[in-house]
């Protein structure tokens, strides 16, 4: 079964133009190893406001960011950072860009919750607790 997620429920995204490109393109070069998660990412991408990093909303997740999330149906609250695929490990808290939660975390403000997909296609509740912008731009 495949869960789709309705974009009239999800809160507007903000995105630097530059991780816009940065993240266009991995998407776009993943489309065959990554179908699902990729064309996720490239949907999240095309709603984005886009906007200067200066301008971004306070505790916005972007790439390099460590996000504090809760599912808000079981109450578990994890903290994860959110990475490139090549810096992705899961053990280490580092989740990629290209798995569905990484793709439905980008842009998301401290605050905003969206009901989003897990791996195994589950819809879930996530609400964005806090945000830690990356140490470097």
């Amino acid at each position: 079964m495949q869960s789709q997620v309705s974009s009239d429920s999800r809160p507007t995204i903000y995105v630097t133009a530059d991780e816009y490109d940065a993240l266009s393109a991995l998407a776009l070069s993943a489309e065959h190893r990554h179908p699902r998660s990729a064309a996720m990412l490239l949907a999240e991408l095309d709603r984005a406001e886009l906007c200067d990093a200066a301008d971004l909303p306070p505790q916005t997740v972007r790439m390099n960011s460590s996000v504090e999330f809760v599912d808000e149906e079981s109450g578990v609250r994890r903290t994860v950072q959110l990475v490139y695929p090549h810096d992705a490990d899961i053990e280490a808290g580092r989740i990629s860009i290209l798995t569905p939660i990484g793709a439905g975390l980008i842009g998301m403000s401290a605050g905003n919750a969206i009901s989003w997909p897990d791996r195994k296609g589950h819809v879930r509740s996530l609400k964005i607790v806090s945000v830690i912008p990356p140490d470097r731009d």
